[in-house]
């Protein structure tokens, strides 16, 4: 059975951080966080809200009113900032929606946690065959909460939202046609919150060098099993890790610009949620139209990075 992505939809808080307050954090100037991240501005979630309220308004946003909802079987969040460290935030999530009685669970890989629940959710839909009700897949992240204001060089990367995504049965020739997923657990202090601490922490010159490594690695691959190319893909949707980062990997991948869709410029690194909020966005700038490829890539902590190519339906 051919799974894929139904509908998309999204949600950033409405407080805006831009570079001056991140500057003022962090003993830089404006002019420094922009020429080394290519960020404008980022999102912060107000004090009040959870990890699963940024999840719900995404859903909302999704569903639409809620005599439009269709039947949905399982609820998946993508996210490494819960709301609490248990139960999971895919609980609440469900709660909120009142979907009470499917399974819904939380998956934590970090900020290419999306990619391995479209992927979880793909598997379980494909069990099912044409039984199968649609999962509802949602990536969302708070980092503000944990960020270090006084490290200018993960502080001003980083901001929250929550982009979710309805994943189904479609017609054979559409959807998902391959994915692949790789962790390098030996790597994981890389990207981290030590056992005991609150605070974020990376090594930024280590990360990039996994990226560049790793990535064109699984989007080779994920390409070979679909059987198409890189020049086949009518979008490519990459984690918004930083602009200078993603400037540097259209470059050395040889991508067409013009393909590559940007969030990181007003949104900043939005976790989990930066694949489907990009998504979303592209989407709405320019509707999909059945038929277009589609890739999707990314990597995050762990170390852990996945690609992905589908079909529009």
């Amino acid at each position: 059975m051919a799974v894929g992505i139904l509908r998309t939809g999204a949600y950033v808080p409405p407080t805006e951080i831009g570079n001056a307050t991140i500057a003022a954090w962090a003993d830089t100037t404006p002019e420094w966080v922009g020429e080394r991240t290519g960020i404008d501005s980022r999102r912060y979630a107000g004090p009040d809200t959870a990890t699963s309220d940024l999840a719900h308004r995404a859903a909302l946003d999704l569903l639409g009113p809620r005599e439009t909802w269709p039947r949905i079987g399982s609820v998946i969040v993508a996210t490494s900032t819960g709301d609490q460290p248990q139960p999971a935030t895919a609980a609440a999530l469900q709660h909120k929606l009142g979907l009470s009685g499917i399974p819904a669970f939380d998956l934590n890989s970090v900020c290419v946690g999306y990619l391995f629940a479209l992927t979880v959710a793909a598997g379980l839909l494909e069990r099912e065959g044409e039984r199968a009700d649609p999962a509802l897949v949602v990536g969302a992240d708070i980092y503000s909460r944990i960020m270090n204001r006084a490290d200018r060089k993960t502080v001003s990367l980083f901001g929250d939202g929550a982009g979710a995504t309805l994943v189904g049965p479609v017609p054979p020739g559409y959807g998902l046609h391959a994915s692949r997923l790789v962790t390098n657990g030996e790597l994981r202090s890389l990207v981290e919150v030590p056992a005991g601490e609150r605070l974020f922490r990376m090594d930024g010159r280590a990360v990039r060098d996994y990226v560049l490594t790793m990535l064109p690695k699984l989007i080779a691959e994920a390409l070979a099993e679909s059987g198409f190319t890189l020049a086949d893909m009518d979008r490519i949707i990459l984690h918004q890790a930083n602009t200078r980062l993603l400037e540097t990997c259209i470059r050395e991948l040889g991508m067409d610009p013009a393909r590559v869709p940007l969030t990181a410029p007003r949104y900043g690194n939005t976790g989990a949620a930066s694949i489907p909020i990009t998504l979303h966005s592209t989407h709405l700038e320019r509707p999909l139209q059945r038929g277009e490829r589609i890739l999707l890539a990314g990597v995050g902590g762990g170390m852990s990075a996945g690609a992905a190519v589908l079909t529009w339906y």
